[in-house]
């Protein structure tokens, strides 16, 4: 972690260094998710297609906006935000998409493990910024609602008249997908 020569006014510089650092992994979580996003989109496949391909591109749009602030927030916090593929590939601690062509159902499936991974980690750090820095807090809480929306649109594709998820107990994509096939 690097300490910005400046920061926001009223900010600590060895603060924002640390909420520079944490905007870093969402940027990375983000950029990720919007891949992904794409990817689904342009690889799926069967009944629902239509429904499924028209609907993830507001969401890519829509994390790619967030993207953009998050970069926004880390630069103006003194940071210098990186979005490239190998410093992305390098920092995460999660694998690559692992479906290809695939049954709409299958990638909802998947998608819902992804968007649980990336909403728990934005939910952190909301918690990690709530003393430090509430002008990043109520970025993050914001992202986190659209997120939210987005999963549940995700989700009811994967609901069963009970109410409960076809998904359910699932904690890897490739387990989720299976689960639904």
């Amino acid at each position: 972690m690097t300490t910005p020569n400046y920061t926001v006014p009223g900010m600590k510089t060895d603060t924002a260094a640390a909420v520079i650092a944490l905007l870093q992994q969402r940027l990375h979580a983000l950029n990720d998710l919007a891949l992904t996003l794409k990817h689904v989109h342009w690889n799926v496949v069967g009944p629902q297609f239509i429904s499924v391909h028209t609907m993830l591109d507001p969401q890519v749009d829509g994390v790619r906006a967030m993207v953009d602030d998050i970069a926004e927030r880390i630069a103006t916090l003194g940071g210098s935000p990186n979005g490239t593929p190998g410093a992305l590939v390098a920092a995460r601690s999660w694998d690559d998409y692992s479906v290809g062509r695939a049954d709409a159902i299958a990638h909802l499936a998947a998608l819902d493990v992804v968007y649980q991974g990336v909403i728990a980690d934005h939910r952190v750090a909301i918690d990690e910024t709530e003393e430090s820095d509430p002008v990043t807090q109520d970025l993050l809480i914001s992202q986190a609602g659209d997120l939210e929306q987005y999963h549940w649109f995700v989700r009811a594709h994967l609901e069963n008249a009970d109410g409960t998820l076809r998904t359910a107990g699932q904690s890897t994509e490739a387990g989720a997908a299976g689960a639904v096939s």
